[in-house]
Formats: structure tokens, C-alpha cells, sequence
């Protein structure tokens, strides 16, 4: 079995900063990708930055310059640090994690969602 485990998140006033972690464990051999989606309400989740195993990095447009991700291989850990926080930001952020099982099953799993909220 393989679990993700996400952590940060909250109520931060416009132009803060927040920092989310998503840690996953279990029976696993390797992580290709790592990444972050958000879903606001009456919204489909979109993706908001993912990173490759090589640490080749996407960012959604409007977060580019704001947000950064990064991944840590040796603890299996990915973050997303984001900067310059505004309303439009505010939205559940769901981490996702691809890769492939110590008995060569491929996985992608989803944490259980974290709220971000940002006031004006």
C-alpha cells in the first residue's frame, strides 16, 4: 500500500505566503511525477504546478513567479511554497503522486486535500 499525507494550508490575507507538504509512504520503488491540483468551488480541479522525477517543473500561468515546487527524493516528499497570495488562489489543493510499487504495480494517488483560503 502506498499513502499520501498532506499537510499546510489555512487562512492567509492577500499577498502572504503558505507552504504545502504531501508526504507519501509505503511499498514504493520509485516516484516519476509529483504535483499539486487545486479545485475552487463549482470548478473542475486544474493543475497547479507538477514536477518531474528529473526536477523539470510546470507551472499553471497564473501562478508562475508566485508559486514554487520542489521535491525532496530521499524523503518522497513534494511542496508547493506559495508567495503573493491572492483571492483567486483560495480553493482546495489536492497533491498527486505517480510511480511504481515495490511489486511493479503503477500508482497515482491523490491526498486528501488541503483548504487554502485567501481574504481580501
Amino acid at each position: 500500500q502506498v499513502q499520501l499525507v498532506e499537510s499546510g494550508g489555512g487562512l492567509v490575507q492577500a499577498g502572504g505566503s503558505l507552504r504545502l507538504s504531501c508526504i507519501a509512504s509505503g511499498r514504493i520503488f520509485s516516484i516519476n511525477a509529483m504535483g499539486w491540483y487545486r479545485q475552487a468551488p463549482g470548478k473542475q480541479r486544474e493543475l497547479v504546478a507538477d514536477i518531474t522525477s528529473g526536477e523539470t517543473t510546470n507551472y499553471e500561468d497564473s501562478v508562475k513567479g508566485r508559486f514554487t515546487i520542489s521535491r525532496d527524493n530521499a524523503k518522497n516528499t513534494v511542496t508547493l511554497q506559495m508567495n503573493s497570495l491572492k483571492p483567486e488562489d483560495t480553493a482546495v489543493y489536492y497533491c498527486n503522486v505517480r510511480g511504481t510499487t515495490t511489486w511493479g504495480k503503477s500508482f497515482s494517488l491523490w491526498g486528501q486535500g488541503t483548504q487554502v483560503t485567501v481574504s481580501s
